[in-house]
């Protein structure tokens, strides 16, 4: 019917709309994507439990939209623009690196100079994803999809984990003692792929080893931890929005007053050299973040339109009168009528003066329930073993008739679509039609508690003879 679906874009409330169930199908999925990210948004991030939800939460939303980006092309919503769900991806995929972070912050030993330099490089690792999505969200054909908050928030907090990526660098050269001699390779290993240059300054076993070189080093590591702070805060007062945060403007102003102290801590009176430029420090993460993409298959459902019958004759391409109820009662020679094919069952003769045609039953009806019985999906075996059972007090037969002039024909054409000569039915998986009688000439079948008649008596009195090879007269 080519059916016009609707879609409202998420963050700009654009319509659209497209005659597409692939459209459909593609928003029920993108808001399944935008539920993760909620799911994970609400947990409880300052446990284990709460932040491995919030993991695969977040992991799941990003499998979900990039499932999108690489099915569904030509989408008319912004949401499900290439560009737009690439930024989507980036996002969630800087979310879970987030989390990551904050996990290590749980299980991170506090003297541990191992444990703080990997410390220091998750929050790093954090920052260069958050720049990488700041970068995509600045691209033209996104810069006006996505708000101005979300852009500054993004910002916000790449300066804000770079801050703390140097930090806690110098935290572990300030506050951890200085490496034993059986530590020194270990460490040594470790610093040399922490920074992105090394830094200038004596050999790399002196600073290791010579407490006055750890805090000039970590020194220079704060200094540059409050300058990034203060740039993080900087940007975050440019928003009108993000400056109603109460909360984040709480932890930025924390961690900004928390590397003030500490650098006032390490910082003497006496010290006469000037300050360096601490290096960069090389992002690294030990969970890398996984995109999960959605499995269809993992729950077994049914076709929401299971119920109406099979589509290649329910179809509402197709007219119908509305469902009528006829009661039967078996008379002397049965039922009167000719059955044929399955899935549904169809009416394919009357005979004239019988109890079917009595009863108001025609050529071309469809069998659709039997004693309130759903028959859409039924095989003929299974009416006829229906029709049956019925005792003396008849039967209740629900059936329906496709409108038009052409009748049977046109059924016989579009529904039931039994071939011209033979009458046997072309290979159809909804309307597969198995023969009943395997003999080509046609058979009566009386259901009374009388012995069967012989084909000459029971024929006799027919005046059609449009009993196909596939079907049997009840």
């Amino acid at each position: 019917l080519a059916l016009p679906f609707s879609r409202y874009d998420s963050l700009t409330g654009v319509p659209s709309h497209q005659r597409a169930l692939a459209f459909e199908k593609g928003s029920v999925l993108f808001n399944l994507g935008a539920l993760h990210t909620q799911i994970g948004a609400r947990q409880d991030r300052a446990t284990l439990p709460g932040l491995n939800q919030a993991i695969n939460a977040f992991q799941q939303a990003a499998g979900a939209f990039n499932y999108l980006k690489e099915n569904f092309s030509n989408a008319p919503s912004l949401d499900m623009s290439a560009a737009s769900l690439t930024m989507l991806v980036r996002l969630m995929v800087a979310q879970v690196q987030e989390c990551v972070f904050e996990k290590m912050t749980l299980l991170c030993s506090q003297n541990d100079f191992l444990a703080r330099l990997q410390l220091a490089q998750e929050a790093a690792k954090v920052e260069d994803v958050y720049s990488l999505v700041h970068q995509t969200m600045t691209q033209p054909h996104v810069k006006d999809y996505v708000p101005f908050s979300w852009i500054t928030m993004v910002h916000v907090k790449s300066e804000h984990f770079k801050a703390l990526s140097h930090y806690f660098a110098a935290i572990a050269l300030c506050d951890c003692p200085a490496a034993s001699e059986s530590e020194l390779p270990e460490q040594e290993k470790a610093f040399l792929q922490f920074h992105v240059t090394m830094p200038e300054g004596p050999s790399l076993r002196v600073l290791l080893q010579d407490p006055e070189e750890r805090r000039k080093l970590g020194k220079a590591h704060l200094k540059k931890a409050i300058m990034k702070h203060e740039e993080a805060m900087r940007i975050h007062g440019l928003c009108k929005i993000l400056r109603k945060m109460d909360i984040l403007q709480e932890v930025l102003s924390f961690a900004h007053k928390r590397s003030l102290s500490k650098y006032s801590e390490i910082d003497h009176e006496e010290d006469f050299f000037e300050t360096g430029d601490a290096p960069d420090i090389h992002p690294k993460t030990h969970q890398k973040p996984e995109i999960k993409p959605p499995n269809f298959s993992q729950v077994k459902v049914t076709d929401l339109f299971h119920r109406l019958g099979p589509l290649s004759v329910f179809s509402a391409k197709n007219k119908w009168y509305p469902a009528r109820r006829v009661h039967l009662r078996r008379g002397e020679n049965g039922f009167g009528f000719t059955l044929r094919g399955d899935s549904p069952v169809l009416i394919a003769g009357v005979i004239p003066g019988g109890c079917a045609a009595e009863a108001g039953l025609k050529e071309g009806d469809y069998i659709i329930s039997v004693n309130s019985k759903d028959c859409r999906w039924s095989k003929h075996a299974e009416v006829v073993q229906l029709l049956k059972s019925t005792g003396d007090e008849g039967v209740d037969i629900g059936v329906i008739t496709l409108q038009g002039s052409e009748g049977a024909k046109a059924v016989d054409k579009k529904a039931v679509g039994m071939s011209s000569g033979s009458g046997l039915l072309k290979s159809n998986k909804e309307n597969s039609r198995k023969s009943l009688m395997n003999s080509k000439s046609s058979t009566l079948l009386v259901w009374s508690k009388k012995s069967k008649r012989s084909k000459k008596s029971t024929y006799s009195g027919v005046p059609f003879t449009a009993v196909g090879d596939n079907e049997a007269m009840y």
